[in-house]
């Protein structure tokens, strides 16, 4: 059994599981709620208008933080990726800071920019940018030599060689990196939310816990799931699928 079925059949035994957890009594109900205490909280909080205004406001800051880290982090990492000195010297400055979690960029953001929007939009940038940035530089390093020499015996250099050759080798690394640099950029932006107060998902997973409401909590991180698997299936499933139809990947599936 394959497709929709096999899904709808694990996410009824995980939903069954769940119950199942809940009726054991293992921990206190404001500790570990019910399958339809979250639902209710879900539902509750779409009425009263509450979950759609923190949707709103936390998909703008992390489309306007993602975006910068796309335009600054892909060219960046394909001019890392072909220029030898940039490698050995920004290339392991960004190696290392990608090490750094995502949190360690709050302190550093509210010092320079105070409690702001722009605080959470630099935390969000620095945990989306660096990964993007180091994926481009990958794919561009593991483009078969071959296809260089191929491209160059042709007439092709500087920019047609980049656009014609290399980006193209470089594309499944890059959307990759494009995947990694979402997630991370939504734990950042979760990071940001919830140390300063403002409007977003991340106030609300803060309103839940010192109300010790951990239905919300739950129906809150429901959300956030929701939209990462929903921005996977519209936009990162659509490009992936046509860059393995372009190598003919998708062959033997």
């Amino acid at each position: 059994m394959t497709g929709w079925r096999a899904r709808l059949l694990f996410f009824l035994a995980l939903l069954l599981g769940w119950q199942a957890l809940y009726s054991l009594h293992v921990w206190p109900p404001y500790l570990f709620p019910s399958s339809w205490s979250v639902a209710t909280s879900l539902g509750l909080g779409f009425a009263d208008g509450s979950f759609p205004l923190a949707i709103l406001v936390s998909l703008r800051r992390i489309l306007i933080g993602y975006a910068i880290s796309l335009v600054v982090g892909v060219p960046l990492g394909l001019l890392i990726g072909r220029v030898r000195l940039l490698q050995e010297t920004l290339g392991t400055v960004i190696l290392g800071l990608q090490a750094l979690p995502s949190i360690c960029w709050l302190p550093l953001a509210i010092l320079w920019f105070g409690l702001s929007e722009k605080a959470i939009l630099f935390v969000v940038v620095m945990g989306a940018v660096l990964s993007i940035c180091l994926s481009a530089v990958d794919g561009v390093r593991n483009t078969p030599p071959l296809f260089l020499r191929a491209a160059r015996t042709m007439g092709a250099e500087g920019w047609p060689l980049y656009w014609r050759v290399i980006l193209p080798a470089a594309l499944p690394a890059i959307i990759t990196g494009m995947k990694l640099g979402w997630s991370f950029a939504w734990r950042s932006l979760m990071a940001g939310e919830l140390l300063y107060v403002s409007l977003g998902l991340g106030q609300l997973l803060t309103l839940g816990r010192e109300l010790n409401d951990m239905g919300r909590v739950m129906a809150v991180m429901l959300v956030i799931v929701m939209l990462g698997l929903t921005v996977d299936r519209l936009l990162f499933a659509p490009a992936e699928r046509r860059v393995r139809e372009r190598w003919g990947l998708n062959l033997g599936s």
